[in-house]
């Protein structure tokens, strides 16, 4: 007798299973299922631990995404209202508290005075700029859901340059200068934002937090034509979120003679974020534009000066998620 009929005979001459995959070959009219199936169990042994380490995490980020969600629907009636009015502010103000959310998820993220951004009017915000400025992104937000107003932003030409960005940059209001067009936005009573190191500061800066402006002076000249007030702003731990390797000698080689951030950054990690505003530094018809630059400088280092610990420590920020309150150096 062939093996089916082995089987059929209800003999013990061959085990169960092969039994159960000789009949099944037959029903199905394939041949060497048992190959077919040792394989899958092969990929099966192979893939165990890719499934074992991404299922949990995937689980994870669905979790995230629901409590995203709910962020957004906590405030429904708002977006209702922003849809109604216009189109643009209502996805403006969708896409900023769901950011609003990813950043108290993700980095308990904290704002210290924002009070001190006018509810009306203009003022010129100066920052230091992170690997990635993920922390301005997330004040951006937190600026439009809770003051309801548009922080426009001067980008590097290279981000207009990115595939798909337009669109982004121009619901947000970001623009590249020159400089005529930033003083005619903040005549007009908008709130504007200049990080002066830009990619220079993104890339070469480190976890020692040393600010990169060169002897530009550009962006306090805006304020003195526009005749406005400087706000320095500075986030805690921003370089511990994301970290640039543009200080090598390749990379910055690279980046001085094509003008694009080739360095890679690593990161995403949910350390803890806390933007701080300093004091206006008022219009003063007197000052120069080189002063007024040495003044919001100074200004700058003066917040990371006294609230960031350098140098800065990835897991050291991790912990201070678990700081309720921060303590003042």
């Amino acid at each position: 007798m062939d093996r089916n009929e082995t089987c059929a005979a209800g003999q013990d001459s061959l085990p169960y299973m092969i039994c159960l995959v000789h009949l099944l070959e037959e029903w199905l009219g394939l041949e060497h299922l048992e190959d077919y199936l040792s394989f899958a169990n092969y990929l099966l042994w192979v893939f165990t631990p890719l499934i074992i380490l991404i299922l949990p995490y995937f689980t994870i980020f669905l979790l995230y995404l629901t409590i995203i969600f709910l962020h957004i629907y906590k405030r429904k009636n708002e977006l209702k209202e922003a849809y109604a009015h216009n189109l643009w502010d209502g996805a403006r103000k969708t896409v900023a508290t769901a950011w609003d959310g990813h950043a108290a998820i993700w980095h308990g993220y904290e704002v210290h005075g924002l009070e001190k951004i006018p509810q009306e009017g203009p003022a010129l915000i100066i920052f230091y700029h992170g690997a990635i400025p993920i922390d301005y992104y997330y004040f951006v937000a937190k600026v439009f859901t809770q003051k309801g107003r548009i922080c426009r932003t001067v980008a590097d030409h290279f981000l207009f340059k990115v595939p798909g960005f337009s669109l982004l940059l121009e619901v947000f209001g970001v623009l590249h200068g020159p400089r005529e067009k930033c003083v005619e936005i903040l005549k007009s009573g908008h709130l504007l934002a200049i990080s002066p190191g830009g990619v220079r500061e993104a890339l070469f800066s480190d976890e020692t937090y040393n600010i990169v402006w060169g002897d530009r002076k550009g962006f306090a000249q805006v304020a003195i034509d526009a005749e406005v007030p400087i706000i320095p702003m500075f986030t805690q731990n921003v370089r511990e979120g994301f970290r640039s390797l543009g200080g090598t000698r390749l990379f910055r080689w690279l980046y001085e003679h094509f003008r694009f951030p080739f360095a890679p950054i690593y990161g995403g990690f949910p350390v803890k974020f806390r933007t701080y505003l300093g004091d206006p530094i008022p219009y003063d018809p007197k000052i120069t534009a080189e002063e007024l630059a040495e003044k919001a400088k100074n200004a700058v280092q003066a917040l990371i000066d006294r609230h960031q610990r350098i140098p800065g420590n990835i897991l050291r920020a991790l912990l201070e998620r678990f700081h309720k309150k921060q303590k003042i150096n």
